[in-house]
């Protein structure tokens, strides 16, 4: 859990260690602001994704695709631009972008919100990028026993971007495949799917 007030001390000592004076007018409220903050940004921190990733369907036609087994373009489910914003644990400053996540079902499906949400509880941690994305892919495999996931993170680094290298507009890209996903084709399938998508737009 968050303990806020242990928050609002460290803060009321990171004023003081800037030079700042946390108790004039402009700062006095800062700490329980930052505190009430973290309370939102770390949110995931408590929460399990069962809860998502436990409200699936069942499939009519099985979701196992043709009769010979080959994979068709429709058995894939993809879900593409889920916004998410999250915390580096190295400094402490966000980074944010979209995730982009398929999977081949094997009788089952989840419900559309639910990849949105898992990335969500994910991304409100103290993270890495590298990381996170194994993390999806991982949960989605156990909880929902698909015949294979993929996982896209794109996003911008604020520890490059506004300290360090100082490169804004750069894009840190993450994949985690499981399943039948670590074959070449179907990754392939899955970014031509993407990029179609992309077009449509």
């Amino acid at each position: 859990m968050v303990d806020q007030d242990k928050i609002k001390e460290a803060v009321r000592l990171l004023l003081e260690g800037i030079g700042e004076d946390p108790d004039r007018e402009g700062l006095a409220e800062t700490p329980d602001r930052v505190a009430r903050m973290y309370g939102e940004l770390f949110s995931g921190m408590d929460a399990d994704v069962a809860q998502p990733l436990s409200r699936v369907f069942s499939m009519e036609n099985g979701g196992k695709g043709t009769p010979e087994g080959d994979i068709l373009a429709g058995d894939m489910i993809l879900e593409k631009d889920i916004v998410f914003h999250s915390m580096c644990e190295h400094h402490m400053l966000p980074f944010y972008g979209r995730a982009h996540i398929a999977y081949i079902p094997d009788g089952r499906v989840l419900g559309l919100s639910k990849l949105a949400r898992t990335v969500e509880i994910y991304a409100r941690r103290l993270q890495i990028q590298e990381q996170m994305t194994g993390q999806i892919a991982d949960a989605i495999m156990a909880y929902l026993a698909p015949r294979g996931v993929m996982v896209v993170l794109e996003a911008e680094h604020m520890c490059m971007t506004m300290r360090g290298v100082k490169k804004p507009g750069s894009k840190t890209v993450t994949v985690a495949a499981r399943g039948i996903f670590q074959e070449d084709a179907l990754q392939e399938r899955f970014f031509r799917m993407l990029g179609k998508c992309e077009g449509n737009h």
